[in-house]
This record gives C-alpha cells, structure tokens and sequence, in this order.
C-alpha cells in the first residue's frame, strides 16, 4: 500500500474528484479526512470507504472561513496526532457570464473559495508540517488555469493563481522535506461538467447536446477525464513515488486542445 497509515484530509471530499480521491487513498493504506460543506455528501463518500475496509472521518467545513478551516485541522490532529497529506479539492464552478455582465459577489466568491480557501488549508496544515519536517500537498487545479476561458473569469483566475500558490510554497517549504504539486484536468466526467454546459447552454441558447458534441473533439482521446483518472495522479503526487517532484503541475486532460 502506497500511503500505509498516512493521515490525508481532502477537501471537496463529497463528490466528483474529491471523493475519488479519498476512496483510492483509503484503498493504499490512508486515514482519509473529507471536508466539505455538505454533510450528507460527506456521509455517503465515508460510508462507501467503510464498506471496503477503510478509515475515514468527515469534518464538516467551509474552506473559505478561517476559523472552519482552523477547527478542521485542529480536530484531525487531536484525533490522529500529524497531517502528513492535504489535498486541496475544494472549488465551485462560479457564473457564466462576460466580465461586463459580473457581478462583484460572484466573483468574490469564486476566489474565497478557490484561491483563498486553498492558501488557509495549506497555511493551517504548515503549521504542523514544518515542525515535523515532512508533508505533501497535493492542489487541485484546471485547464481553465492554463487558458484563457471566455464567460468564466472568476473560475479561470483562481485557478491560474493555484499554480502560483503550488510553486510558491514549493520554494517556501521545500527546505523542510515538503512537497507541493499540482493537478490540472481538463473537463471531468460527472455531475460538475454537466451543471457547467447545461450553464453555458443557457447563457448562449446553444443545446445542450451540440456543446457536449463539441467538448469531446477538444480532446486528443475524444473523451473528458474519468474522476478515477485525477484520483491516480493524486495518489502518484501524495506517494513516495514521487519524491523528487515538487513545484510541478502535472496535466491529466487525455490530451485536451482547441479545435479550430
């Protein structure tokens, strides 16, 4: 087992990317701690880990509060005594919208999420970490964080900034044996792509089915990522596997391009 008895919390544990992750984590041997806002997401992501034998343990959290994100750290510490691995999955899609059409809360709101959230969790998990002198990090970030993303700018600039974080505190905590890297899918099958396209349908009255058409030629494979995809790299990124790579954005976008 690739992370025997190592202490993970994953944010956006409930669903999508961030549950994948925490099921393939308890599956190599990790004490997985989800966090999200929605407990009942987080209940049905611990409950799937149980029943195949795992460890794990929901804490309620909204990343974007500082104090949430304190509580949360806290109460893993106080029940496993170290962090040894944070994936920072936590993040919302935002509006689709022309930045002349956006509105200030929106925008505020992606980035507290996203960008901020990101930075308290890692802040927080240092603070341990450092002392110890050892930890990974492991962000989660996007193409949209690559690219320039026309109607989606708030999610678009979060995600370029989780890049600069990545490299950053690669720089920062490198001296104390910590590592910090970078996901950046594409398009992901399941419930997000889905909400993001049936929202771009709507602000540009172009069907549904036409977009999703067109998503797939994007791709060099002609399919969006698979959660369980993301999940392998995270596992790869949090291993042992991987020791000599920090500061790095790792692409999973099965081949992910603009079609003229």
């Amino acid at each position: 087992m690739r992370l025997k008895d190592k202490v993970a919390i994953v944010t956006g544990g409930g669903r999508g990317i961030g549950k994948a992750i925490s099921v393939a984590f308890a599956s190599e041997g990790a004490i997985v701690i989800t966090a999200a806002r929605n407990p009942s997401k987080l209940d049905e992501t611990i409950e799937k880990i149980k029943s195949e034998g795992g460890r794990a343990k929901a804490i309620q959290t909204d990343v974007s509060d500082e104090k949430q994100v304190q509580r949360m750290v806290a109460e893993t510490l106080n029940a496993y005594g170290k962090v040894d691995i944070l994936v920072n999955n936590s993040g919302i899609g935002g509006p689709t919208a022309k930045i002349v059409d956006l509105r200030l809360e929106d925008w505020n709101e992606v980035l507290a999420i996203n960008l901020t959230g990101n930075m308290l969790c890692a802040r927080e998990v240092l603070k341990h970490m450092i002392p110890h002198g050892r930890g990974n990090i492991v962000n989660i970030g996007s193409d949209g964080g690559r690219f320039g993303y026309p109607m989606r700018s708030p999610y678009c600039v979060s995600k370029w900034g989780i890049i600069g974080l990545t490299e950053t505190l690669a720089i920062e905590v490198g001296e104390y044996n910590i590592r910090v890297n970078c996901i950046s899918p594409a398009a992901v099958s399941g419930e997000r792509l889905t909400n993001v396209v049936m929202g771009r349908s709507k602000a540009t009255g172009v069907p549904f089915e036409e977009l999703m058409s067109k998503i797939a030629m994007n791709y060099s494979l002609h399919r969006p990522t698979e959660e369980a995809e993301v999940a392998a790299a995270a596992v790869f990124l949090a291993s042992d596997e991987s020791s000599g790579v920090t500061g790095h954005t790792l692409v999973v976008n099965c081949g992910h391009h603009i079609v003229q």
